[in-house]
């Protein structure tokens, strides 16, 4: 080589570093959505691995970006993503803003609720909704399970009192309906009917629920599906405290609440902390008055730690409930109806010489002594480890422990009439298997190990038991074009016992107590010991046909199994907070269910439109009601307390929910929403249908036909420092059900209503454009309308057959302002 071409080669070496340096510049922008800043939006350029997300203000900056022409794409949950092409120079900070718009699609949000991995909702042939933190603060309520009710068409609750609500899906509950904190099975004694979510609502950032059959991920327990509630992580830059405080006021039970979340973020390591308070007095009618024994109080604790590192990341949470929450019985003065409070005990107390409460107590936030105290401690964790070409292993523990004490002693208030400890070992593990030929596929093991004790108490429901519970499960799914298939197969195995269970005399207060061996002289044997084995397969096979990016048909057919719960096969005695004597039969078998799901998904530019279609047929399908003799009296074994005997039969359920939202492009400020869901359960014993002249032929505790609609305009500008403005005007409609199950009196017919609600919010900044508070009104029950849900407990708490005033059982609640304000920091 001659020298001089030697020369330009060392120093075009020499120069490349720099050359390559100056091919290099930045971009950087700001991102908003209307006229506010999104923050913590994802930034990135199609087809390379650079990004980043937008800052607390919306402002993101990407450096090192090597020069040339990109595809930026901008997007966050609940916003239309964006796309901009941009030209990136060597040596230039480019600049890119962009602008979202808010939607209503919620198909590409990835969900972890009955699926092995994450997925996107549309790829889901399982029908499941998703309720984001924003939309649970706009339904402002007592309790987080009626949030839900209002934003997720199929749900109900069966209610007793504002801070007990229970789930049901598609018109079953209890123990079929599986609730989850952070994917953690929640186990309390949830087979009573005052037995709530013991869950701090304010803590949940967002919840998905499963409509239908859950088995093949979670085994017995999810036959009518799950509600998982997510905690609320606030997002925060490097090396800041982030956090928020919540204050809640609603005027019909007094109701304050108090919450403080922080969080914290350090490099690979992010904590978070939240404490809660709530206290209300009691509830208010235009037919009761103030209903007596309703008010409750309420902590919560809950605190995370977690890191994240490229081998994957581990966490551990923990959370502590205390809850003493009022037990009302509805007993009355006869002729002026006023509510009366027990002061003896039940063998000597006189229903109709019972003191009128006073307005002083029943306006007082303190506690009454007849009350029940629910205190529920959990500590979990959730680990994954990356294992290279799209594998991994998920591995997750829980340890809870519920304690569940109900005072219904007025001469001995310190003694409650039940008192049980339940003592819970989660855990689920999982295999995520590599790809092969485009099948993505998991194998799994969960279960849980269960104690439950009974303690110092006077009455037994249920025996003191063991329960082992162990299920494994293959799920798959793969994509071929525009369809989406996954399923898969599981078998569980749960076994129960229990020894003999004695109770005799306690001469230390007059009651009875849990007498163990060899000293069962005075004793009778109340739980004679049992033992046995559940087995179930169930299974699920569902396509989704992406017709196009908007356009959506699924199709889902699931098999479902339950083993009974303890209740159902064991119990035998007085649950003094649902005033209800249960009679459980060992010989049940388990519940299956075959259901079948179709559903048909547009999100149009003016429109979206939800159409989903279910029937389901359960083999075994267990239901309590009530226990007459041969001359059709209901059978009464405690005094003032109704007796409950469960039966078994097949049963099918069937019905559909709608959604149609209005949301028109060219105006931008208003949204017209409305659902509308609808169920019949049918009771397959045709003998007892036939006998009892068609009084048995529905099933209990199917909810009516439900119209919901929404009128929402959310002002587009800011106004100085008043921005997300919004106004909304809400119908809440049930019609009469007169499906019901009337076999002796099991349950009455329900009157149709309407409820209408309004709200309005705001968010309030200040000169920096830094959120300072979020601000929440709302008005339920605007004309303080009198009516009875057909899922209220209350309405059938009632001494007389008749009243003066027409009115029998207890009405819901009256009117209510609520006042919510958060203040992000």
């Amino acid at each position: 080589m001659p020298k001089r071409m030697k020369v330009l080669f060392l120093l075009s070496l020499l120069l490349m570093p720099v050359v390559v340096f100056a091919q290099h510049g930045s971009l950087r922008g700001k991102l908003t959505a209307g006229s506010e800043p999104l923050s913590f939006a994802t930034v990135a350029l199609f087809g390379t691995s650079i990004g980043g997300t937008t800052n607390d203000k919306g402002y993101y900056h990407l450096k090192n970006v090597p020069a040339g022409t990109y595809t930026v794409v901008f997007s966050n949950v609940g916003y239309v993503t964006g796309r901009y092409n941009v030209s990136v120079k060597p040596e230039e900070a480019t600049v890119l803003n962009g602008n979202l718009q808010e939607s209503s699609s919620k198909l590409n949000e990835v969900t972890v609720t009955g699926v092995s991995r994450k997925t996107e909702l549309r790829s889901n042939p399982i029908p499941i909704a998703v309720m984001t933190r924003k939309e649970m603060d706009q339904n402002v309520n007592n309790n987080i399970i009626d949030a839900i009710v209002k934003g997720v068409p199929g749900v109900n609750a069966v209610t007793t009192g504002p801070n007990i609500s229970k789930p049901f899906i598609r018109g079953l509950g209890y123990n079929r309906v599986l609730t989850l904190y952070d994917g953690v099975r929640q186990e309390g004694q949830q087979w009573g009917d005052e037995h709530g979510i013991e869950i701090d609502q304010y803590g949940i950032g967002r919840a998905e629920v499963v409509k239908g059959p859950a088995s093949l991920t979670y085994g017995s327990d999810a036959l009518a599906g799950v509600i998982n509630m997510i905690p609320y992580l606030p997002a925060g830059e490097n090396n800041v405290l982030k956090g928020d405080y919540t204050a809640d006021y609603h005027t019909n039970n007094g109701m304050i609440g108090t919450s403080l979340g922080l969080s914290y973020k350090k490099n690979d390591w992010r904590y978070a902390f939240r404490a809660t308070a709530k206290a209300a007095h009691d509830y208010h009618n235009s037919v009761d008055g103030y209903v007596y024994n309703t008010g409750f109080r309420e902590f919560n604790l809950s605190g995370m730690a977690r890191v994240d590192k490229n081998w994957g990341y581990s966490q551990i949470a923990a959370t502590v409930y205390d809850n003493r929450q009022e037990i009302p019985d509805g007993s009355r003065d006869s002729l002026t109806r006023q509510f009366t409070k027990q002061v003896a005990e039940s063998s000597t107390d006189n229903i109709r010489n019972r003191p009128i409460v006073s307005d002083g107590e029943l306006r007082s936030y303190s506690i009454t002594p007849l009350h029940q105290r629910i205190q529920h401690y959990r500590i979990y964790s959730h680990n994954e480890f990356k294992l290279g070409e799209g594998s991994s292993i998920n591995a997750s523990l829980g340890l809870q422990k519920s304690i569940r004490r109900e005072y219904n002693h007025p001469t001995l208030p310190d003694q409650p009439g039940l008192y049980v400890m339940l003592n819970t070992l989660n855990y689920d593990f999982k295999y995520n298997l590599p790809a092969i030929a485009g099948i993505e596929s998991s194998l799994g093991l969960n279960g849980m190990y269960q104690a439950n004790r009974s303690k110092a108490a006077t009455d037994f429901p249920i025996p003191d038991y063991n329960l082992f519970d162990a299920g494994a499960f293959l799920f798959a799914k793969k994509t071929i074009g525009k369809v989406d298939i996954s399923g898969g197969i599981r078998y569980d195995n749960r076994h129960i016992r229990w020894n003999d269970f004695y109770v005799g005399p306690n001469s230390k207060n007059g009651f009875e107590q849990h007498v163990k061996l060899p000293d069962t002289a005075s004793a009778h044997l109340q739980f004679p010991a049992f033992r046995h084995v559940y087995q179930g397969v169930s299974g699920s096979l569902g396509i989704t046909y992406n017709i196009s990016e908007r356009l959506l048909f699924k199709a889902n057919i699931a098999r479902g199994y339950r083993a009974p719960n303890i209740t159902e096969i064991g119990s035998n005695g007085l649950d003094p907070g649902a005033h209800i004597v249960y009679l459980g039969n060992r010989s049940f078998n388990p519940e299956f269910s075959l259901q079948e799901d179709l559903g048909f998904i547009a999100y149009l530019k003016d429109v979206d439109l939800i159409a989903e279609l279910f029937n389901n047929h359960i083999n075994n399908y267990i239901y309590q009601a009530k226990l007459t003799d041969a001359n059709g009296n209901p059978v009464v074994i405690v005094p003032g307390n109704s007796t409950y005997q469960y039966q078994q039969s097949s049963a099918r359920l069937y019905g559909a929910e709608f959604t149609l939202n209005v949301h028109p492009q060219n105006v931008k400020w208003l949204a017209f929403n409305n659902s509308l869901a609808y169920v019949t359960g049918i009771n397959g014993n045709k003998q007892l249908i036939d006998e009892s002249n068609g009084a048995a032929k529905y099933l209990p505790f199917i909810p009516p036909l439900h119209i919901r609609s929404e009128f929402k305009a959310s002002l587009q500008k800011a106004y100085g420092a008043f921005s997300k403005i919004y106004f909304k005007a809400e119908m809440d409609a049930y019609t009469t059900q007169n499906r019901f199950y009337a076999l002796d009196n099991t349950e009455t017919a329900t009157p149709g209503y309407a409820l209408f609600n309004i709200g309005a919010g705001v968010t309030i900044k200040n000169k920096s454009d830094k959120p300072v508070c979020e601000f929440f009104l709302q008005v339920d029950n605007l004309f303080d309308k009198a009516y009875q849900s057909n899922l209220n407990r209350l309405k059938y708490f009632e001494y007389y057959r008749s009243s003066p005033n027409g009115n029998l059982g207890i009405y819901n609640i009256g009117r209510n302002i609520s006042f919510k304000a958060v203040f992000p920091f």
